[in-house]
């Protein structure tokens, strides 16, 4: 992606002006290289520009987002906005969220051919395995993973019962158990995403209330906080 170049004149000596200027400026680029991608790779787009306070931004992309398939979301490492905007699109959109960290961009898979789901037989879950289900289809490998120590009969039994529904919709997948051993089920995740070069994670998000995972941590904060590849997410 090639940003466009600014020059600010002199007489700008207002340091807000500059900025908006530099701003709109390179908005107008980030819109043109996006506009180029989806005209090679075939994918309808259109292009809406407006301004907005820093505050204001993510419930507006939340509206926005209501009639849209995907949002698409450029996530800095440990960032208090991205985390604004990815978590105002999970309860405000009803539509799916798809982070991209921008620590690895460069690096990022540009094609979904293994993926992980992770797997805990809760709402949040079933939504997003329903959202990503076209993805699924697609990929070459998919994996169910369930974050656990006890392995309980339930648990092996609702793996299996994943395995048996995507089937039906002529997804072949694999599920199994990884163990949490002292550990947060998010840090889990990321060792074994980073450990087998996973290009998607597809989880639900906040089995637990906002609260209780700002408070205490949990694997959706985690997550969000750094993603470590390419994660859809659903409430």
């Amino acid at each position: 992606m090639v940003r466009p170049k600014v020059m600010i004149s002199a007489e700008f000596d207002n340091a807000a002006t500059a900025e908006a200027v530099w701003s709109v400026s390179n908005a107008h680029g980030l819109l043109e290289a996006f506009d180029a991608a989806a005209i090679r790779f075939g994918v309808r787009n259109e292009r809406w520009l407006q301004r907005f306070a820093a505050a204001d931004i993510p419930a507006n992309l939340a509206v926005w987002a209501r009639l849209k398939d995907l949002s698409i979301v450029p996530v800095k490492s440990h960032d208090s906005q991205s985390e604004k905007i990815v978590e105002r699109l999970l309860f405000e959109s009803g539509r799916p969220v798809l982070m991209c960290p921008e620590e690895y961009a460069a690096e990022l898979a540009v094609a979904f051919d293994d993926v992980v789901i992770a797997w805990d037989h809760t709402a949040p879950a079933a939504r997003v395995v329903a959202d990503a289900l076209p993805i699924l289809q697609t990929a070459a490998n998919v994996r169910i993973i369930t974050a656990t120590d006890k392995k309980t009969p339930a648990e092996l039994k609702s793996g299996a019962a994943l395995v048996s529904h995507l089937a039906e919709h002529g997804i072949k997948a694999t599920f199994e158990t990884v163990k949490i051993d002292g550990s947060s089920v998010g840090k889990v995740f990321e060792a074994y995403l980073t450990a087998d070069a996973i290009d998607l994670l597809i989880m639900g998000a906040y089995r637990h209330s906002r609260l209780n995972e700002f408070v205490w941590g949990g694997a959706t904060k985690t997550v969000i906080g750094r993603p470590p590849c390419w994660v859809m997410m659903s409430h």
